[in-house]
């Protein structure tokens, strides 16, 4: 592998990334199976409303640790982390299905496949 290997803090970054696109995924699936309804979502929808829904949900859990509770910010991969992302997640896949800006996106692919389908 010696050509292909990289720097120590490359790998490191790499890592960190993969990690956070998992925990990502993760918290978007979960908040997708809890909120009612059965509305399709792809993939990299669900992906991105659980990485924002995790920066949010871990900055408002690091915010109440450091000024409300004043104790140490918990590590964010952990199971209170993921409840905060799961949480964050859920109010955005809420928002985003009772007409927010992701709804409007469906709503406007699906009448574009209906006009094709129909061009065809």
């Amino acid at each position: 592998m010696g050509q292909y290997d990289l720097a120590p803090q490359a790998q490191q970054w790499l890592n960190t990334v993969l990690i956070w696109i998992g925990f990502g995924t993760v918290a978007g699936v979960l908040a997708k199976l809890i909120v009612p309804g059965n509305r399709p979502q792809g993939a990299i929808p669900t992906i991105l409303v659980g990485l924002v829904g995790s920066v949010i949900g871990l900055q408002v859990l690091s915010l109440l640790a450091r000024e409300v509770w004043h104790v140490e910010i918990p590590n964010a991969i952990s199971p209170l982390g993921l409840i905060a992302a799961v949480g964050a997640s859920f109010l955005l896949v809420l928002g985003c299905r009772s007409g927010g800006i992701l709804s409007e996106l469906w709503e406007l692919r699906k009448m574009q496949k209906e006009q094709k389908e129909a061009d065809s």
